[in-house]
């Protein structure tokens, strides 16, 4: 099965959406769904390896700031991993970086051991570190209450997913920009 790398086109937003959710399911980005494909601004690089059907079978988005660019998302769908084509996405945008004057391309990820291989096989080192924190009261009961109650100076909260009884959904879809009532639905046996 051979693949093409090529630039990203809109019509390619569903096939990249359902590959970046595929290959994330089985790392540590589980939970990182998104519903749309992030804008890469000039002269960022957005990359897509299509198999022989036309459908996104690898994704490399790179942003570009002055002479340091960054992999915003590397991807490549479970049923074609191991395949060369995550190499084969690099290696063109490397081409296109050093072309561009980067001088430095880097990645932030979590630790995923089939990750940080592939990383370092790529020729990147590890050059610095920090900690992604997830609280969930399903996990440890008292985790969200330590996160919220106990200020701590290293915790910046990115995102948090809350519970809000329903008296205050005016009230909190005036302040938050996604609000969903949770319904409970029952049938009767």
């Amino acid at each position: 099965m051979g693949h093409a790398v090529r630039d990203y086109a809109p019509a390619d937003e569903t096939s990249w959406l359902r590959c970046r959710v595929l290959s994330f399911l089985g790392t540590a980005y589980f939970d990182n769904v998104l519903r749309t494909k992030p804008a890469i601004p000039e002269p960022g690089l957005e990359l897509v390896a299509v198999g022989e059907e036309g459908a996104v079978v690898g994704l490399l988005d790179v942003t570009v700031e002055g002479d340091a660019a960054t992999i915003d998302n590397v991807a490549v769908h479970p049923d074609h991993q191991a395949r060369g084509i995550g190499a084969a996405l690099l290696a063109e945008a490397r081409a296109r970086l050093r072309a561009l004057g980067v001088t430095t391309l880097d990645a932030w990820t979590r630790d995923d051991p089939g990750t940080l291989s592939w990383y370092r096989a790529m020729g990147f080192a590890e050059s610095d570190h920090y900690l992604h924190v997830f609280a969930n009261h399903y996990t440890d009961p008292a985790e969200t209450d330590r996160a919220i109650t106990e200020p701590h100076p290293d915790l910046r909260p990115v995102a948090l997913f809350l519970h809000a009884d329903l008296r205050h959904e005016p009230a909190m879809r005036e302040q938050f920009a996604r609000v969903h009532v949770c319904r409970r639905f029952s049938a009767a046996l």
